[in-house]
């Protein structure tokens, strides 16, 4: 059973930086496409960004084009989120998931972990 742990959230200022880290534990961490999705209040889960298990390839959703990055490290089991110059709509929380799939065909099937607040004040 695979299990994933985030961490790094807070308050910021528009403008500010934050980076997120996912501790993932359990499996073959290099079988596994690692993504970040976000989920503002009382909206849906949006998919953020998404990296495969070699680290080779990039996704991200069109709002945070240019200003997040996701990376992964395979010694630490661990995939960060890099977040710049962010926006009072950036404001959510954050999830980190586990998945066999493909990096884009992730799922409430998949390993999910309980999520971090990121807040952006204006």
């Amino acid at each position: 059973q695979v299990q994933v742990v985030e961490s790094g959230g807070g308050l910021v200022q528009a403008g500010g930086s934050l980076r997120l880290s996912c501790a993932a534990s359990g499996g073959t961490f290099s079988s596994y496409s690692m993504g970040w999705f976000r989920q503002a209040p009382e909206k849906e889960r949006k998919f953020v960004a998404a990296i495969d298990g070699t680290g080779a390839s990039t996704y991200y959703a069109n709002p945070v084009k240019g200003r997040f990055t996701i990376s992964r490290d395979g010694a630490k089991n661990t995939v960060w989120l890099q977040m710049n110059s962010l926006k009072p709509e950036d404001t959510a929380v954050y999830y980190c998931v586990a998945s066999d799939a493909p990096p884009l065909s992730m799922g409430p099937e998949d390993y999910w972990g309980q999520g971090t607040q990121v807040t952006v004040s204006s």
